[in-house]
Formats: C-alpha cells, sequence, structure tokens
C-alpha cells in the first residue's frame, strides 16, 4: 500500500498567495497611517503634499488588489467548511458568527480600500478597520487562544507589508518626481522615520507570539530536531533571523545617515534584500502550516494480565 505524501504542494502555493494578498493590504494601512501619516494634507510644500497624494493612490490600489485576493481565498474555502460543518455554504454564513463576521470585514476592507483608490480619504480608516479586524474574528466568540496565529500574521504584514510599499511606492515615487528634486532626501527620511516605529513594535509582536506559537506546535520539544515540521521550523527561524538582521543593519546604521538623495537610494537597496528575505520566509512559513505538527507521543496501552 503507498503511504501518502507528507505534503500537497497545491496546499502551500495557496497559503503563500493568501499570505501575499495579505501583507499587501495590510502594508497598504500601514504606509498610510505609519509612513506617511497626515503628510499629505499637512506638508508645507505644494508639490509634496502632490507626490503623498500620488503614492496613496497607489497604495490603496495596491491593497485592494491584495484584499480582493484574499477575500478570494476566504470564498473558496467555504464550500470545504461548510462541508466539514456538515451544511450549506448559505447556512454556513447565516448560522456561524466567525464565518460571517469575517465576510463583513472582507467587504468593508474592500469598500475602503476601492474609495482610498480614488483619493477619497475618507476611505482610509474604514479600510484600516476591515483589513486588521478581518482575520481576528475569533475574538467575537471568545476564542481568544485562536488570536495568536492571526496576530502573528496580521503584525508579521504591517511591518513586511508596509516595507514592501514604502519601497516599491514611496521611495521609488519619490526619487524620480522631477517636482520635488531638491527634497528628495528629506521625503524619503520622512517616510521612513515614519515607518520605523511601526517594525520596532511589529518585531517585538512578532518575536512574542511566534514563540508561542512555536512552543504550542512542539511537542515534545525534541520535535524541533525530529520532524519534518521541526526542520521547516529551523528554516523558517533562520531566514527570520536573516531579515531582522537586516531590518537592524537598516535602522541603526542606514536610517541615521537619510537626509540626502544618496541615502535615500542606499536605503531602498539595503530594503529590497530585507523584502527579498522576508518573501523566503513566507515561502518557509507556507511550507510550514501544510506540514502536519508533531503530535504527543502516547502512552502505551496497559500490558494484558494473564489469568
Amino acid at each position: 500500500m503507498q503511504a501518502e505524501p507528507l505534503i500537497t504542494w497545491s496546499e502551500p502555493v495557496r497559503e503563500y498567495i493568501g499570505f501575499a494578498a495579505q501583507f499587501l493590504a495590510l502594508g497598504a494601512v500601514g504606509f498610510r497611517f505609519a509612513a506617511v501619516r497626515g503628510r499629505a494634507s499637512t506638508s508645507p510644500d505644494p508639490h509634496a503634499r502632490a507626490v503623498y497624494t500620488d503614492a496613496l493612490q497607489r497604495a490603496a490600489a495596491i491593497g485592494l488588489a491584495g484584499i480582493v485576493v484574499q477575500a478570494g481565498v476566504f470564498l473558496l474555502g467555504l464550500p470545504s467548511a461548510a462541508n466539514r460543518a456538515h451544511t450549506t455554504v448559505g447556512q454556513l454564513l447565516m448560522s456561524n458568527v466567525q464565518t460571517s463576521t469575517s465576510a463583513f470585514f472582507f467587504a468593508i476592507a474592500v469598500v475602503g480600500l476601492a474609495a482610498a483608490a480614488t483619493r477619497r480619504g475618507a476611505g482610509w480608516p474604514v479600510a484600516l478597520v476591515g483589513v486588521i479586524v478581518a482575520p481576528l474574528t475569533a475574538m467575537f466568540i471568545g476564542q481568544w487562544a485562536r488570536l495568536v496565529n492571526p496576530i502573528h500574521r496580521v503584525v508579521a504584514g504591517l511591518w513586511i507589508g508596509t516595507l514592501f510599499v514604502l519601497v516599491v511606492v514611496g521611495l521609488n515615487l519619490i526619487l524620480r518626481e522631477e517636482r520635488t528634486r531638491e527634497r528628495r532626501g528629506a521625503m524619503a527620511a520622512e517616510l521612513v522615520n515614519g515607518f520605523s516605529p511601526l517594525a520596532l513594535t511589529c518585531g517585538a509582536i512578532v518575536v512574542a507570539s511566534g514563540l508561542t506559537t512555536a512552543w504550542t506546535h512542539l511537542n515534545p520539544l525534541s520535535s524541533l530536531w525530529s520532524t519534518p515540521y521541526g526542520y521547516a521550523l529551523i528554516v523558517k527561524l533562520t531566514l527570520v533571523a536573516t531579515v531582522f538582521g537586516l531590518g537592524a543593519w537598516n535602522w541603526r546604521r542606514v536610517r541615521p545617515t537619510l537626509g540626502s538623495e544618496d541615502a535615500a537610494h542606499t536605503i531602498r537597496r539595503s530594503a529590497k534584500a530585507e523584502l527579498t528575505a522576508a518573501a523566503l520566509v513566507l515561502a518557509a512559513t507556507a511550507i510550514l502550516v501544510s506540514l502536519p505538527s508533531p503530535k504527543a507521543p502516547t502512552a502505551p496501552p496497559p500490558a494484558a494480565i494473564a489469568p
């Protein structure tokens, strides 16, 4: 009899797509509320305000694409969830509070980002609520223990997703915009300095939530070096350490030099290296969550007593 494969590769591909989509949506709101903040309306330079407004519109478009894909992955998973609950998709949406609440907040996020993509500033707070709350709906049914993994993903997405939008939209636009050529270095510094507190906070929460998740799944601890799940986790942790190392270099060594256009180009290059390592982390995570978690050894049955 042929043994079942340990992993079906379509599953980590789906997981990776879901991770990437979520990170894009989170990155858009992180870019708006951490990196740019209110500069699109309060900057004294009208050309800078125009550049920030253009950047926000492009970030909203990226976030909208991400949340649409994320919502699509959610919808595609509903039939299997309904089968597990021995019901129909419609009945599942009507009877399951967590499922219906997730669908509602996904819709809220789509509406908010669509509005922001058409330069309606009121869409951003709506998008923030939808993007953040949609993955955390277990709190509405009091299942607090199930929030550790979603929180881990949300804070990781806010960190890496915002960095992605900062590099691809913010820095790229600033460094080629002729209207603000003389202020390129200063504007890049504003974005990076706005992003840094978010990155530091999210990094700390990523470590705490990641350790909690690992401790929960490594049962016993020897599973770390004796199971496929443990091997994948070691690879992920190595890549995560690389991301943290590159992030620390950018924060301690590159960020203090910002202010000139050359420094802005330097941090864009180093941030791309950080994003490359983060993409590998996502791949390792997609494989990790597709593997069966180690199971605690069961006690052997008691020996039969001879009559």
